[in-house]
């Protein structure tokens, strides 16, 4: 089994003990928290909005925000981590954040291209006019999606709001404690 395979069944619960993680070392302030709660919810944002423009595995995703970047969701996961990075305000969890991408997302993002590759014809050209992560500021691709609410239902997408929440709750309770 290459590492690509295991980096993609680890994330979840390596994600879940990166939580207990952050919210042991977290050192929130007031501004802190309300700052990184506005990137994190932008992160939500795009990882909703891309759910409900992607059919996984039945079509190849190149309009919406597939247009700017082939891995929106992803970059809304990072999005997301820096909110949390500067909800938290140390940089060793920052630097964590930065190595957990690199062992687990970049191999996942090789092996699902190396998939989408041998799925889609098209994929090569796609390729070569949108950006793997960072978003573009035009669109690479031309056509038009609309958003597609049963699609944001079934992919689950609703567990990325509820945990940025929940994380966010968390901090505000660990303020609140620790102002005792």
């Amino acid at each position: 089994m290459d590492w690509g395979r295991v980096a993609k069944r680890i994330r979840v619960p390596l994600g879940f003990l990166f939580a207990a993680f952050f919210l042991v070392f977290a050192r929130p302030h007031w501004w802190s928290l309300a700052a990184g709660s506005v990137v994190a919810l932008i992160g939500v944002w795009v990882r909703a909005i891309s759910s409900g423009h992607v059919n996984k595995n039945e079509e190849l995703a190149t309009t919406g925000p597939y247009a700017y970047t082939r891995n929106p969701l992803y970059f809304g996961s990072i999005v997301i981590a820096l909110g949390f990075a500067l909800a938290a305000l140390r940089w060793e969890i920052a630097l964590v954040l930065v190595i957990m991408f690199a062992a687990i997302y970049v191999p996942v993002i090789r092996g699902e291209e190396r998939f989408l590759e041998g799925h889609f014809a098209n994929y090569n050209e796609y390729c070569a006019r949108v950006p793997r992560l960072l978003p573009r500021v035009s669109a690479g691709s031309a056509g038009h999606s609309r958003f597609s609410r049963d699609l944001y239902w079934k992919h689950r997408e609703y567990n990325a709001l509820l945990g940025t929440l929940a994380v966010i709750a968390a901090l505000a309770a660990k303020l609140i404690w620790t102002a005792r």
